[in-house]
């Protein structure tokens, strides 16, 4: 698997794609350098978009595996690779959230994130919000 930053050449495939996002919201975190695609034979596999959350902690907010190609460890893949280049350059944790009832948050406990807190909004399940120290073992 290759996994690179993403470019604006990608901007129209991930805009199809990422359909939590505006198309102008997209075009900043590329140009912030907060995307990264993972390839595999030159084929698209999926995506990781990242942001601040308190402006100091990269917070993933969209980690994504085309379907046919799930199950396969290339979601792992991506944050591994995610979590080096975060501590590259200067990082020391990272965040995500997922909803208490998606088989995500089983993905993330077994990559060591941990809950740190949650909350509920109106009529859904519960949001919890997993946090990850970076230190040398676990890159």
């Amino acid at each position: 698997m290759y996994i690179r930053e993403a470019a604006m050449e990608d901007l129209e495939n991930l805009s199809e794609r990422d359909k939590k996002v505006s198309q102008d919201e997209l075009y900043n975190a590329i140009n912030s350098k907060r995307v990264f695609i993972a390839e595999e034979n030159e084929v698209f596999i999926g995506w990781l978009r990242y942001n601040l959350f308190w402006d100091n902690t990269p917070f993933i907010n969209m980690l994504y595996v085309t379907e046919h190609n799930r199950g396969k460890g290339y979601g792992k893949g991506i944050v591994e690779f995610f979590e080096e280049e975060i501590k590259r350059r200067g990082y020391n944790a990272i965040m995500t959230c997922t909803r208490e009832d998606e088989s995500s948050k089983y993905f993330y406990d077994k990559l060591g994130f941990k809950k740190i807190g949650g909350f509920t909004l109106p009529n859904g399940p519960e949001e919890i919000i997993l946090a990850k120290e970076l230190k040398e073992e676990n890159i």
